[in-house]
């Protein structure tokens, strides 16, 4: 038996995610202890992207890793940047939640129903983005806090918002399902790259959790956020770029290969370049830097500021 220190947010959420992992190590025999960071993004009500964007909940603990105060750390992939630590390693990304993104509409509306100047509240350029391009003429709210205080933020009222879009993930862990009116087709909205995947991470020359955390490890997640990943990482987006992406294992007549589709999208919603591509799980890196590539030469740049680390718009912005 391994006596592990496991690090996590203090969120409902995070707090949940990590008892997921910690629960799937004990039933492997392990003794596992959560140990609770607390991480800027947790303290700081200002947007994401302001602070930093996408390593601003890891950071904390990651130091904690450097620092041997735990030995593990999960995170959510989606908030890992894609560049590798130092020292660190990903070792386990168990099999994925489903990736889509959900709408919880007041009066149990649906996207559709929703009518001209509804508000909807997102911290996501990249929501906000792609739900503009379908111009239903939506208004858009940045917001931030936890999911049971955006889920507050939603009813009647001049102040409230009329719907809010959150990761599908989130709500299915946090049994708030029933909160959902409207779960988004990817054809519609495209979710982040590695959106609903966690990311277990621990010291690179640690052999005694290394080896304890392998099992954890699903090798077709792993082949489809790899994909997803890759083309943030051959388009060097920032925190705040407009850019979808999602990847499935597909039978074809050779066997199990990825479908990976991927939407660079400007703010405004005036338009949004959309492309896709198949290979084998084992070229996943590659698959997602070739796609990467097409939506460059096709004109991704001149739709949307890739590099963006700050939210583009107002913190509402009238379409």
């Amino acid at each position: 038996m391994t006596s592990l220190r496991l690090g996590t947010r203090r969120s409902a959420l995070a707090t949940t995610q990590s008892g997921h992992v910690a629960d799937a190590l004990r039933a492997a025999g392990h003794d596992v202890e959560l140990v609770e960071i607390v991480t800027e993004g947790d303290t700081n009500r200002a947007s994401l992207a302001s602070m930093g964007g996408t390593g601003v909940f890891a950071s904390a603990l990651r130091q904690a890793l450097h620092d041997g105060e735990i030995d593990l750390a999960v995170h959510s992939l989606k908030d890992l940047p894609t560049a590798p630590e130092p020292g660190l390693v990903v070792v386990a990304i168990p099999p994925r939640v489903d990736p889509r993104d959900a709408l919880c509409a007041r009066d149990g509306l649906t996207l559709g129903e929703l009518g001209e100047g509804a508000v909807v509240g997102t911290g996501s350029p990249r929501r906000r983005a792609q739900l503009a391009a379908l111009g239903l003429g939506l208004r858009f709210r940045d917001i931030r806090g936890n999911l049971g205080t955006r889920l507050d933020m939603v009813g009647p009222g001049e102040d409230q918002l009329d719907a809010i879009v959150l990761a599908h993930a989130g709500l299915t862990r946090l049994d708030l399902r029933d909160r959902v009116t409207e779960v988004l087709d990817p054809i519609q909205m495209l979710p982040a790259p590695g959106q609903g995947a966690l990311a277990v991470e621990c010291r690179e020359d640690d052999d005694r959790v290394l080896a304890a955390l392998r099992p954890l490890d699903d090798a077709d997640t792993r082949a489809a956020v790899t994909a997803e990943r890759a083309i943030l990482a051959e388009l060097e987006a920032g925190c705040a770029a407009p850019v979808g992406a999602l990847t499935e294992v597909v039978d074809d007549v050779d066997g199990p290969v990825l479908s990976l589709r991927a939407v660079v999208a400007a703010t405004d919603g005036s338009s949004d370049l959309r492309r896709s591509a198949t290979g084998p799980l084992e070229q996943a890196e590659e698959l997602g830097r070739r796609l990467a590539r097409t939506l460059v030469d096709d004109g991704a740049p001149a739709i949307a500021d890739l590099t963006a680390t700050h939210p583009p718009t107002a913190s509402e912005h009238a379409q």
